[in-house]
């Protein structure tokens, strides 16, 4: 029984090494990347209490039969962007708040965001989207940018080989948790 004993201790032993080598494989040279992933996910997480978020306007007349057309809001998007603020006037999306009467305009090539009076058309503000950035860095998409591939190739393997070492580091480090607890029960039990 002590033989047992002892060799299945050893064998715990064993696949704990090999666990911490593996967790020790995945985690020094992704580090960084876990680091940034876990830091932008903060910062996500309390995107309005760190300011990232531009705060959201109030429009004029709440009644959207009084609302000018949005093809409008566009051509005034696009003009302010361009002539004052010296900014490439691809837009992204539009978001209609129909609460606040407020169109918010997003860039495709800048993180400027333009909040509009959908009745008046009046540019309320103009921030940067700060929050975008830091999504763009959280899920890689800032390196399709940086690189310019198409059809967000670093994107997804960003995230493909951050999510599969994530779920490797959880998995390897529940064992070297658990396998030296398993050991000292054993041990506990030969000795009785």
């Amino acid at each position: 029984m002590r033989d047992f004993m002892h060799h299945k201790t050893e064998q715990l032993a064993r696949k704990t090494r090999s666990y911490r080598r593996i967790h020790r494989f995945v985690a020094v040279p992704l580090f960084a990347f876990m680091f940034i992933i876990g830091l932008t996910g903060v910062l996500l997480g309390w995107k309005k209490q760190f300011g990232l978020k531009p705060s959201t306007q109030q429009g004029v007349n709440p009644d959207a039969t009084f609302w000018i057309p949005i093809d409008s809001l566009q051509r005034i998007a696009i003009g302010y962007v361009k002539d004052s603020l010296h900014l490439d006037p691809l837009i992204d999306r539009i978001d209609i708040r129909p609460d606040k009467a407020i169109a918010k305009v997003a860039f495709v090539h800048h993180y400027t965001e333009l909040q509009l009076d959908c009745g008046t058309g009046k540019v309320l503000s103009s921030e940067s989207r700060l929050h975008d950035f830091v999504e763009h860095v959280h899920d890689g998409t800032i390196m399709d940018r940086l690189l310019g591939t198409k059809n967000e190739q670093a994107k997804i393997s960003y995230t493909t080989i951050t999510s599969i070492s994530l779920m490797l580091l959880a998995f390897s480090g529940f064992w070297m948790w658990l396998n030296p607890r398993r050991m000292r029960k054993l041990k506990s039990g030969n000795e009785s």
